[in-house]
């Protein structure tokens, strides 16, 4: 398949133009016109590039690539060395953003309430990129809490009375603790993301609505390893999928 075949396939899969980021989607650096072999991951680190390049991948798909909004220009440290492997070995480097947490299949937030065996009932926030759901029945947030660590294998940080009742569930993936608001305001009675912050403790603690972090890697593996398979059966193309253990 041609590289640019795949970015424009992707592009309009996932909606691109449709998401104001802080982050170019798309391709992200240039490599061999011609792609067989994808290796997907979380982050674009040092040690997913190494794996990829060393599995022989024409192409590695991330949720987060480079080029951040704010972030210094220069093509130097970190940056010259992520750089570097990428050219030297001629690999192409895809990464989504927003657009891979908003899909409303193969996204990140779609693919976590499937994994959670949440049903989806809405959606809240920017973009809509916020989800609500129930749970299959009523459970207390301690049993929540051992559920969610059961599926992701990472013991969550919870927030508020372990034995309250929970049955509705407000989620976004990643660093979307600022999303606890319009959760609270959806009328759930936990919310489930991968951070937290100093002020969401007292928020929780005010409203009764629990909160629990599961971790931002651990929230957003699944979405890129979805999209990775789907590419995979609609192309031909071969996927391996390569989780670089994040403990945040």
């Amino acid at each position: 398949m041609k590289t640019k075949e795949l970015e424009l396939y992707l592009n309009d899969l996932l909606e691109v133009p449709r998401y104001k980021d802080y982050c170019p989607n798309g391709l992200q650096v240039q490599g061999r016109p011609e792609v067989t072999h994808i290796v997907t991951g979380v982050t674009a680190s040092v040690a997913l590039l190494d794996a990829a390049i060393e599995a022989g991948a024409d192409a590695i798909l991330v949720h987060h690539g480079y080029f951040w909004r704010g972030e210094d220009a220069r093509v130097i440290g970190q940056k010259h060395g992520r750089l570097r492997r990428l050219l030297v070995s001629d690999t192409n480097l895809l990464a989504y953003h927003l657009p891979l947490d908003g899909h409303p299949e193969l996204g990140n937030n779609a693919q976590l309430g499937r994994e959670l065996g949440l049903n989806p009932t809405g959606r809240f926030g920017d973009d809509q990129l916020g989800w609500t759901g129930t749970l299959p029945q009523s459970m207390t947030l301690r049993m929540l809490a051992d559920h969610i660590a059961g599926v992701l294998g990472r013991e969550p940080l919870a927030i508020g009375d372990p034995d309250q009742p929970v049955r509705t569930v407000g989620w976004c993936t990643g660093g979307a603790q600022g999303y606890f608001d319009g959760a609270i305001a959806a009328g759930v009675d936990v919310y489930l993301s991968g951070e937290v912050s100093e002020q969401t403790t007292h928020l929780a603690r005010e409203s009764g609505v629990g909160y629990i972090a599961a971790g931002h890697h651990a929230t957003e593996r699944y979405g890129i390893r979805a999209l990775g398979t789907h590419l995979a059966q609609q192309f031909g193309l071969r996927h391996t999928f390569i989780d670089i253990p994040n403990p945040v």
